[in-house]
């Protein structure tokens, strides 16, 4: 590599292992970084939607079911019994279930356990074995109120497949998992490149006419408990 090329994709923080790079700066006849323009600052007041953390589970209340996730707030002391009855109704036998300390902590393995489910942590199961099942219940990282959105960041407790895989997705918001807007989220991610997926309704796909089906790539159904 010519060594003012390599010296200017050096001071530009440019990786380029294979030279494309500085064969482009040498075709152009540059020995040096082109100048990055910097942008301007944006206002946050006309980039923000949600101004305020007052009234946030009433707003992600709203804008989740103009996604098709249901909200339903519920004490932690009656989520077992809810959580049973509706995972009965609808017809879920094989439970994937995540092994995070919220999970943990409602005790929500033993409840399902004991109302007769066949309950299966992250840390017991395969990846293969996620599609196998009737229904995955996960926490959340956050709940955006702004656009009805579930982010779910993956751990060695709680696969991304639980989310992704069964037909059925439950999950469980805490308070403090409410956040106002997008430009929070982007605040509160890491960033070290670790993957966090939005969820924002159950999964859609439509064919080239524009007809819409609902859980071909992931479930058909998305439902979310807030804790009150």
């Amino acid at each position: 590599m010519n060594p003012a090329a390599q010296s200017a994709d050096e001071r530009s923080g440019i990786s380029d292992p294979s030279g494309v790079m500085a064969k482009v700066s040498r075709a152009l006849g540059r020995r040096s970084p082109a100048d990055r323009p910097t942008p301007p600052p944006i206002s946050e007041p006309i980039t923000r939607l949600v101004h305020t953390d007052i009234g946030l589970a009433e707003l992600f209340t709203r804008t989740a079911a103009d996604n098709k996730i249901e909200v339903c707030p519920v004490s932690p002391s009656q989520l077992g019994n809810e959580l049973s009855a509706f995972l009965k109704q609808r017809g879920c036998r094989r439970i994937a279930l995540a092994s995070t300390p919220l999970i943990e902590r409602l005790n929500l393995g033993r409840a399902l356990e004991l109302a007769g489910f066949d309950v299966t942590t992250w840390s017991q199961m395969s990846r293969d074995q996620s599609y196998d099942m009737d229904c995955g219940i996960t926490d959340v990282a956050f709940a955006v109120a702004e656009i009805g959105g579930l982010v779910i960041r993956p751990t060695p407790g709680h696969g991304r497949s639980l989310s992704l895989a069964p037909p059925l997705h439950i999950a469980i918001v805490e308070p403090k998992n409410l956040i106002p807007d997008l430009l929070d989220l982007f605040t509160l991610l890491p960033r070290d490149g670790s993957a966090a997926t939005i969820i924002t309704g159950p999964s859609k796909t439509a064919d080239i006419e524009g007809n819409l089906v609902v859980g071909v790539h992931g479930p058909h159904e998305v439902r979310a408990y807030l804790i009150s």
